[in-house]
């Protein structure tokens, strides 16, 4: 038996005890290079931990998902931040779950329009990259270095997402 899940927006508010959502907060901008560029400021902090850890910049290339979608399992990385922006301009979901005396709990569907990205906190449950609708490009921050920073888990049962919208 599946259990279903709801798509919340993206907020602020919302996201927060999950980590950052990034996007251009008017409140944060300021005018660099001669004021012709506007500079969003500090929309979120790479946190990555360990000896010989760095912070990477890459590029995920994001195959749409089918719908109803199965969320069967959920991932984190201990000694790092991950952030996700999107560079297609194209709406996404985001799927997490607080942790639950080591495991996640019930997970949260967050719609994000295609100019909002998100900086998971470190050690937060997550589901892998989530696109719609199309191949998605996005720039990932995240951690490489020694250590195992990734850990799965598989739920007993599922829960679903009926629909993207």
């Amino acid at each position: 038996m599946s259990r279903i899940l709801s798509i919340e927006p993206l907020t602020q508010d919302a996201f927060a005890p999950f980590g950052t959502v990034i996007e251009a907060d008017p409140a944060s901008m300021r005018y660099i290079n001669g004021g012709n560029t506007e500079r969003f400021h500090g929309l979120a902090r790479a946190d990555v931990t360990g000896e010989g850890a760095n912070v990477i910049i890459n590029i995920f290339r994001g195959q749409p998902r089918a719908f109803p979608y199965t969320v069967a399992m959920m991932e984190r990385h201990p000694f790092g931040s991950q952030s996700f922006s999107p560079l297609d301009d194209r709406p996404w979901l985001v799927v997490v779950a607080e942790d639950e005396g080591g495991r996640p709990g019930a997970p949260r569907v967050f719609r994000a329009n295609g100019r909002q990205g998100v900086n998971y906190g470190r050690n937060v449950w997550h589901h892998p990259l989530m696109s719609v609708g199309a191949v998605s490009d996005f720039i990932v921050v995240d951690r490489e270095g020694p250590g195992n920073n990734l850990e799965e888990y598989f739920y007993e049962e599922p829960f679903v997402i009926e629909s993207a919208s």
